[in-house]
């Protein structure tokens, strides 16, 4: 643990002492300097303070043996057995950053009766499913669920614990990840492994703003969670070679302070992951009534509406149709994005599908930085011409399959 101790015999300025912390965390409590809870840790007195005041002391971590922790684990998220595509997408790069380090790829499945769910995995190229399977398990109930992933951990110790950024894996990563005393990094954008088996985590931060670049070189297993469509799944494999290993754990170590009463299931619906095609209206969009032509856009294309966050908060688009780090990541077919300017927290949404359509005034838009086809002008000349473009071509073809 770090602190920072002041040597007050050493003092010979208060107020000059004081005045040197921008957070106002040094203060002066019966004549002495002390340093309270507003302090950042910036270590700016130690640097800039009176000489010998400020000192940084940091107690001795004992170094991990790394030897010791072995294997990429990607824990199986899913519903009633269901697996949820954001696994496979894990796999995929689980399996990528493995054999740079010559590591198996494992999963950790929890649930009820899902034995026979295992194969699926095992066709992505898992070398080994690790099942708990008990009734305890049916309904998830977050002290069982990390039970179980705990006892794994403790039995298996593998390096990297990989979770999807969903609902229930946002739940279960953060409780492992404080019961192992080691870091989380959340919504992780970019994923690689160096030879040491060290976890290069890379995530937007401060807003997007600036890109962060995590790891926790003295901590195991290092944990992350991934949203949905950051990653692609990978071929299945054509003679899977992994195991099934079936796991036992005390009924006692099973019990939850939740009692599952009674479970209503949400009206399915294909989500803005899920649609091939989007097209993203912005604050370009001058006034509500204006919408009616990115709706006829997204008609006579058969794609979902999407937004930016001034026109959710306007009211204008349902707030499930947002894309960016505070909204959905996507990655369609293709995607068509009216006057959005490209910010980085945008684009962190998007960038992964397949063909990007940008329509803005600004020739410098970042969002020209990733499209694929850049159109330079104004949305309400441009769109009109394009959904008069693609209706001409659907009478053609009609006409066509007349004759």
């Amino acid at each position: 643990m770090a602190k920072i101790v002041i040597n007050h015999d050493k003092v010979k300025d208060l107020k000059e002492a004081i005045e040197i912390c921008p957070f106002n965390a040094i203060e002066v409590v019966n004549d002495k300097l002390e340093i309270n809870a507003g302090c950042k840790m910036c270590k700016l007195c130690v640097k800039k303070g009176p000489k010998g005041v400020f000192e940084f002391i940091e107690d001795k971590k004992i170094e991990i043996d790394k030897n010791e922790w072995k294997g990429i684990t990607v824990y199986v998220d899913h519903h009633e057995g269901e697996i949820h595509p954001v696994t496979y997408e894990l796999i995929g790069k689980a399996r990528e950053m493995a054999a740079k380090i010559n590591h198996p790829v494992y999963c950790v499945f929890v649930g009820s009766n899902i034995k026979d769910k295992c194969d699926k995995l095992l066709s992505y190229g898992v070398d080994e499913v690790f099942v708990y399977d008990d009734i305890e398990f049916k309904d998830f109930r977050i002290e069982p669920y990390t039970k179980a992933v705990e006892n794994f951990i403790e039995n298996i110790k593998p390096t990297i614990m990989l979770v999807g950024g969903t609902t229930l894996g946002r739940s279960l990563a953060p409780r492992l990840a404080a019961r192992f005393k080691t870091g989380l990094t959340a919504d992780c954008t970019i994923l690689d492994i160096q030879e040491n088996t060290d976890l290069d985590q890379i995530r937007p931060a401060f807003g997007g703003n600036i890109m962060a670049h995590i790891h926790t070189p003295n901590n195991r297993p290092q944990f992350a969670t991934v949203r949905y469509k950051i990653f692609s799944a990978p071929e299945q494999v054509e003679d899977p070679t992994g195991k099934v290993t079936l796991c036992n754990i005390k009924k006692e170590d099973l019990v939850s302070k939740i009692n599952v009463l009674d479970i209503k299931a949400k009206t399915k619906e294909v989500g803005l992951e899920d649609a091939e095609v989007i097209v993203v209206a912005s604050r370009a969009i001058k006034k509500q009534d204006d919408m009616n032509m990115i709706y006829k856009l997204a008609d006579v294309l058969g794609a979902q509406i999407a937004g930016t966050r001034p026109l959710i908060e306007a009211g204008w688009i349902d707030a499930r149709k947002q894309i960016g780090l505070s909204g959905r990541t996507v990655k369609p077919r293709l995607i068509i994005t009216c006057g959005v300017s490209g910010a980085v927290q945008f684009v962190a949404g998007m960038q992964g599908s397949d063909y990007i359509v940008a329509i803005n005034q600004d020739e410098k838009a970042p969002i020209f930085d990733v499209a694929h086809v850049s159109l330079v002008g104004d949305l309400y000349e441009i769109i009109p011409k394009i959904i008069e473009k693609i209706e001409q071509n659907q009478l053609e073809m009609a006409l066509t399959v007349e004759e």
